[in-house]
This record gives structure tokens, C-alpha cells and sequence, in this order.
């Protein structure tokens, strides 16, 4: 019997083909991701002749969280994806809701993170993606964003900055209307093809500001035209008797459903992105 066919990148094999089989394919355990707070089961998943890496969290294996009392994280994963489907970027891997070993949790394709370019020139410390940094002084150079000035210890400071890249800034048009509390470093995965990904989506959907991000860099700038078309694209999915509508009442709470609305709506008439609220911590720590 020939060996079964493992799928490359979803950037390569249709969207619908890999949901296929993520859904429905046999899902075998290989090993933990011991570092994270949830539990999160590294499998692979076979399904005919194809194969491919996965990512499984059982709801099982979530620490409850006080202030995200309303279902599990799990299904915010997955509304997560098909809002970033929805507007047209693919910034977040196919992921969908099945049983599993463990019981009903999240299923997600797993990317393999291939590092990019060094960070700036006189980067004092970078992420090795290409896309994070601590600089000395308090410039961020051509090409970068100044987020915050971070304590490194012995009285230092850096600045931390992220790149001027457009797959990243389409990444912080997606936090804000997901409502992301936590955007680290370690949840963007550039992939050998150029895309980039982001993955661990758990904290979304709140229906109170909860964003919390390493991508303030162009807060209070205008939004670019593209993220205007896809913002003004969501909407219209958005509405009561659409497909993604009636989705996402099953993922999230109708009150998280009508902040998801308002926010959309936010961000169209006002134009520009978001800018920290003062009310919640704006940067997630550990950064990474």
C-alpha cells in the first residue's frame, strides 16, 4: 500500500481539501507542547491518502480564566479562523471543532516557522523572525514601529519595535476586531513560503476591550484601503441570516457577536487603527 500523500502549507493545497481533513480524518497523538498554559497535543491526522501535521487542544485540557466566563476557548480559535477567511487574508491556519482522543477541542494545521531576515542593525536583542526587536536609543530605524520602551534589566531600557510589514499590519486590523488579549511574538509564525501566520486565539471575542498586542505601531494611523475593503467585506458577512453570522452565534455569545459588529463598524467610520484604551494592559508579558 503506497504511503499517504502529506499536505504541504495551506498556502499550497486548497482551503476546503485541508478543513476536510482536519474534520474528518483519524487524529493520532505524537507528542505535547509542554510549555504552554493549556493543553496543546502535537498529532498527525490521516484521512485517505493525505497526511499533515495538526495541533490539537482538548476544551479538557483549558485552565478556566475569570474573565472569560462564556464558553471555551476552543471555539474562539476557530471563530478566529473564519473571521480571518472571511476577510479575505488567510492569517490564521485552517482550524476547526471536532471530537478528538481528549474529547471535543480545537484542531489546527500546524505551520512549520521558518526564521526570516536579522532584525535591525542595532537590534540589542531580536526574536530571530525578522519581525520583532529591542533597539538601543529610542528611534526605531526605516523599516520598523516603535511599540514601548521595555526595562531589560541594570537600569536599561530598549525600544521595542516591530517591522513596517504589511502581512503584520493586516495582522493588527484582525486583533482589533477579534479583540486579541494576547498577541505575542511566539504567536507569529513566518512560513518558508513568505506568508505569515498567527496562531493561539483562545483569548478573543470578549465583549469588553480586551486588546492586548506587540502591534501598536501604527495606532491612530489610518487604515490602508485594503483593510478598509475587507473590513467593509466582514460586514456585510456579518449580518443576521449569513452564513458567518449564523456560524459564529454558535462559536461566541450573541452580546460577543454584537461587540464583533460594533467594533467592524468602529473601525469603518473611523479609519484608522485602534489605539490602546487605558483600561487593560496594552502589551501582553511575557512579549514572547
Amino acid at each position: 500500500m503506497p504511503a499517504p500523500e502529506r499536505l504541504p502549507a495551506p498556502g499550497v493545497t486548497a482551503t476546503g481539501e485541508l478543513e476536510e481533513l482536519l474534520a474528518k480524518g483519524e487524529l493520532t497523538v505524537v507528542g505535547r507542547i509542554r510549555e504552554a498554559s493549556n493543553a496543546v497535543l502535537v498529532c498527525t491526522v490521516t484521512y485517505g491518502d493525505a497526511i499533515a501535521d495538526c495541533v490539537y487542544k482538548p476544551v479538557k485540557g483549558e485552565r478556566p480564566l475569570w474573565d472569560f466566563p462564556d464558553g471555551n476557548l476552543a471555539q474562539r480559535e476557530v471563530a478566529a479562523y473564519l473571521v480571518s477567511e472571511a476577510m479575505g487574508w488567510g492569517l490564521v491556519p485552517p482550524t476547526v471543532l471536532r471530537d478528538g482522543p481528549y474529547g471535543e477541542g480545537m484542531v489546527q494545521q500546524w505551520i512549520e516557522s521558518a526564521p526570516t531576515e536579522d532584525g535591525p542593525e542595532d537590534a540589542a536583542e531580536s526574536d530571530g523572525s525578522g519581525l520583532l526587536a529591542l533597539v538601543e536609543g529610542e528611534e526605531a530605524g526605516e523599516g520598523w514601529k516603535p511599540v514601548a520602551l521595555a526595562d531589560v534589566g541594570e537600569g536599561r531600557t530598549a525600544l521595542l519595535v516591530h517591522a513596517d510589514d504589511p502581512r503584520l499590519r493586516r495582522l493588527a486590523v484582525l486583533d482589533a476586531v477579534i479583540n486579541n488579549g494576547d498577541r505575542k511574538g511566539g504567536h507569529l509564525l513566518p512560513a518558508p513560503d513568505g506568508r505569515l501566520y498567527g496562531i493561539d486565539h483562545g483569548v478573543t471575542f470578549h465583549r469588553e476591550d480586551k486588546l492586548r498586542t506587540l502591534l501598536w505601531g501604527w495606532a491612530g494611523e489610518p487604515l490602508t484601503g485594503e483593510a478598509r475593503e475587507a473590513l467593509a467585506s466582514l460586514a456585510a458577512r456579518l449580518a443576521d441570516g449569513e452564513p458567518l453570522a449564523t456560524r459564529l452565534a454558535e462559536l461566541i455569545t450573541p452580546v460577543e457577536l454584537a461587540a464583533v459588529r460594533a467594533r467592524v463598524a468602529h473601525l469603518l467610520r473611523t479609519g484608522v487603527h485602534p489605539q490602546p484604551s487605558g483600561q487593560w494592559p496594552a502589551i501582553p508579558w511575557p512579549p514572547v
